[in-house]
């Protein structure tokens, strides 16, 4: 399951340290699809899915760190259609985004998860985290809640043009994998 954790990586804010890892990791790996292939060991993901993070991950790597730090910030923290706190989305700033933020916090102490503190528990990297960390098919079934927004966030970036979206299409592609077997 260490490919949801590459994937909360990729979907984080790309300092430098991080970058450096992911590229120290990815030369260590033959390349990006190299590295994609060896963490996802429970072979998981699909060939193709293999492919779109890999080239996301060869994409992030041939930009220049200023300019990606910026990207990201443009794209997640300034256009609030492209949140990566998924509630978001249901709830905008309704007071019930509040209860179902707790419900979330709780629901991660139930499995022992302390949360970042400076963190909502909505946010897709935490939760990828989470994830990371289940059964294959308890990870799908929590993100099935979720495969609506994943949907909307990922049509959101794809107007925009964003090589984000691949990242999440392939979440939505697993949250919804879960609803189809159910």
């Amino acid at each position: 399951m260490q490919t949801y954790k590459l994937l909360a990586v990729l979907l984080d804010y790309p300092g430098g340290e991080i970058v450096g890892d992911l590229r120290a990791a990815v030369s260590g790996q033959g390349g990006a699809l190299g590295l994609v292939r060896s963490v996802d060991t429970d072979e998981v993901f699909t060939g193709s899915e293999h492919a779109s993070i890999a080239g996301f991950i060869d994409w992030m790597l041939a930009q220049d760190q200023t300019e990606l730090e910026g990207r990201y910030v443009k794209t997640f923290d300034l256009t609030p259609e492209h949140s990566l706190h998924l509630t978001h989305h249901v709830f905008g700033d309704d007071k019930n985004r509040g209860p179902a933020l707790i419900d979330l916090s709780e629901f991660y102490k139930s499995y022992g998860l302390q949360h970042d503190e400076h963190e909502i528990p909505d946010y897709l990297p935490m939760m990828l985290e989470f994830v990371s960390q289940l059964e294959e098919i308890e990870a799908r079934v929590f993100l099935t809640d979720a495969v609506k927004v994943f949907n909307v966030l990922a049509t959101n970036l794809e107007k925009a043009e964003s090589p984000y979206a691949v990242l999440v299409r392939v979440i939505e592609n697993h949250s919804s994998l879960a609803r189809q077997a159910a």
